[in-house]
């Protein structure tokens, strides 16, 4: 590592404030810029990471934002919108207008970060959030204030940060991130760092940054502690100008075809559990290449991965369950940035609207009816409980506090059969319209278990009573059973089942139905799937209970 080269001081008027910055390094890599938390956050316990930056070949810049450190100002009067303007005046002024830019935000400025990503678009290289928050939109405008002022009562109201526009801003980010999150933070709620994950790892090429012994204060944490200031600073230039997807463009080159070559890659929409990008070939040979990069699915990769790439070969001999073809798989990120596998691509799309739905109501359920017909030479393993009656959240009323009884008992006992195990809507393609629709591929195979057909009917259900409305979920067992699948369980066993999976998404339906806003259905809002699913639930217990 090279000696930082000399820092340069400056203070840039903005209104009638002054605004004490610091830069350093001459243009290179990217431009970095460097952005404090709120209360006495201040650029000086940034300083040791931008040496950092600047030791490896970047330009650096920090400054304090109004009312901090050593600008002017009172702190009462800024506000994030503020604190966003004063970014972009600075970076302006400092930062070559063709240089790539790298972000990195501490607390509130995890905001005022993903504000500037969404102004500057993809010209921002590479992300770096240290214990982000995020906040309401309608606090965005107002003055700090002191601790009665309006800002502090909105960003106390419970899930109000929900709402915030940066999490659609960083759920469209395609660059690099790392999300650096201490063992300890009373600072921000996990459910706000969970929330950021999941966006973050929508489609940006994400690194996990976990330093178990830090606690909020990130800033000083990386001020006296080198190695880890060090190995963030690095994990943020890993890659870059590739997106950090290096590796995994290697691997993938090395998998196809003597003398083929990528040239299209886009993200394809509906996933949930990992990244989906369609590859086109030079040739015009379509693929798809399935990348875990959230925390939890790519640890469980291994399993994951290897399952499905093992059921994809299973399902080539079977002409009525139309599964891509396997062509390669690193389950372990042994050779890609994360694990990935990459398959052929079937044609038709995904179905999430209302044309044609009772037509393809039918064609889901004798679909699913072929699926239980598979006979495995080797049975999977046996289907995995996504919730309990210990684990699962509901709101509070007397309907939700008889359906979790019911999951208090025993599973019922049960014939086995071949499960997919996720097959709802998002997962089935279709092509055609009218009499000419018909499904032309199944995908997502990496939950394929064995254990009850109750279990496949009651997961679509509940995805098709939160898509569509309660009535379509109800009504499926019948339009499973007149296609000829197997029996359902008596009453109260089915119960159990239907049960078993609708409360795996209380109570936050919302995040299934993600995937299905990038599709189209804007109307799913937390609200009507909330609805949606307690008067699912209610008709299951007066139907079944």
């Amino acid at each position: 590592m090279t000696e930082p080269s000399k820092r340069i001081d400056f203070t840039h008027r903005y209104d009638s404030e002054a605004l004490s910055g610091v830069h350093d390094g001459s243009p290179g890599r990217a431009a970095v810029v460097l952005l404090h938390g709120a209360g006495n956050g201040s650029k000086e316990r940034l300083l040791p990471l931008l040496d950092e930056f600047t030791a490896r070949g970047c330009q650096a810049l920090a400054f304090d934002f109004s009312g901090h450190g050593e600008s002017t100002g009172e702190l009462s009067e800024l506000s994030l919108r503020r604190r966003y303007e004063q970014a972009v005046e600075v970076m302006d002024a400092y930062v070559p207008r063709n240089e790539p830019l790298i972000l990195v935000g501490f607390s509130m400025s995890g905001q005022t970060a993903a504000d500037l990503a969404g102004h500057y678009g993809a010209r921002v290289a590479a992300l770096g959030l240290c214990a982000p928050a995020v906040y309401a939109p309608e606090a965005w405008d107002l003055p700090f204030g002191t601790g009665e002022a309006r800002f502090s009562e909105i960003i106390r109201t419970p899930e109000s940060w929900r709402r915030s526009p940066a999490l659609d801003v960083l759920r469209s980010y395609t660059g690099r991130a790392v999300l650096a999150i201490p063992g300890t933070d009373t600072v921000i709620p996990p459910e706000v760092t969970e929330a950021i994950q999941e966006s973050l790892t929508a489609r940006s090429q994400y690194t996990h940054f976990e330093l178990p012994d830090a606690d909020h204060m990130l800033g000083l944490w990386f001020r006296d502690h080198p190695g880890d200031c060090g190995d963030f600073a690095e994990a943020l230039l890993t890659g870059l100008g590739d997106g950090g997807w290096t590796a995994t463009r290697g691997w993938v080159t090395k998998q196809l075809p003597e003398g083929r070559t990528v040239v299209d890659s886009r993200f394809l929409s509906g996933g949930w559990s990992s990244q989906m990008r369609g590859l086109t070939l030079d040739d015009g040979t379509d693929l798809v290449l399935r990348t875990f990069v959230k925390p939890f699915f790519r640890r469980h990769a291994p399993g994951l991965l290897t399952r499905e790439a093992d059921v994809l070969g299973l399902l080539a001999t079977h002409e009525d369950v139309p599964a891509p073809v396997p062509l390669a798989v690193d389950a372990t990120a042994e050779h890609c940035n994360h694990p990935s596998l990459l398959m052929s691509r079937l044609p038709g799309r995904v179905r999430v609207d209302d044309d044609d739905l009772e037509h393809r109501l039918d064609l889901l359920a004798a679909q699913l009816v072929r699926i239980h017909e598979v006979v495995p030479d080797e049975r999977p393993r046996a289907y995995q409980a996504w919730t309990s009656a210990d684990r699962v959240r509901v709101p509070p009323g007397g309907l939700w506090e008889r359906a979790v009884d019911v999951l208090r008992r025993d599973p019922p006992p049960y014939e086995g059969c071949f499960l997919h195990r996720d097959f709802h809507p998002g997962n089935v393609l279709f092509a055609g319209v009218g009499d000419a629709l018909r499904v032309t591929g199944v995908v997502d195979w990496v939950e394929t278990s064995w254990g009850p057909a109750d279990l496949d009917v009651a997961h679509c259900s509940t995805a098709l009573a939160l898509l569509h409305g309660p009535e379509h979920g109800l009504g499926f067992r019948a339009r499973y059973e007149a296609a000829g699948g197997r029996a359902q369980a008596a009453a109260p066993d089915h119960l159990y089942w239907r049960l078993l999976d609708a409360l795996a998404y209380s109570p936050d339906a919302a995040k299934l139905a993600s995937p299905w806003r990038e599709l189209g259905r804007t109307d799913l809002t937390p609200e009507v799937l909330a609805g949606r699913l307690e008067a699912y639930v209610g008709g299951l217990m007066e139907w079944y209970g």
